[in-house]
């Protein structure tokens, strides 16, 4: 069985910094995406990571977002900086093989 948990989340002021993680159970990573969806928006891609190792970044967040895994741990992560009160949602990690979604977490940022 296949599964997915988000962690990391949580209230930040802004210009702070959160580091979510994704940890997989049951298959071996290769291209994860990271979701968010905010209160009365739709759900939208924020990051990428693929099998080659390489990235994809929404514009929204370009430069302040970084997405990377650890194989070994089998877990992915998205280092997220500069944070502003627009990127408050509940982000969701999602293997795009096999269309898998972990519960999610919440970020809040907020003065």
């Amino acid at each position: 069985q296949v599964q997915l948990v988000e962690s990391g989340g949580g209230l930040v002021q802004p210009g702070g910094s959160l580091k979510l993680s994704c940890a997989v159970s049951g298959i071996g990573i290769e291209s994860v995406y990271w979701y968010r969806q905010a209160p009365g928006k739709q759900r939208e891609v924020v990051a990428r990571i693929f099998a080659s190792g390489s990235t994809w970044y929404a514009d929204s967040v370009k430069g302040r977002l970084a997405i990377f895994r650890d194989s070994a741990k089998n877990t992915a992560y998205l280092q997220m900086d500069n944070l502003k009160p627009d990127d408050s949602a509940d982000y969701y990690c999602n293997l795009p093989l096999g269309d898998y979604w972990g519960q999610g977490t919440h970020v809040s940022v907020s003065s």
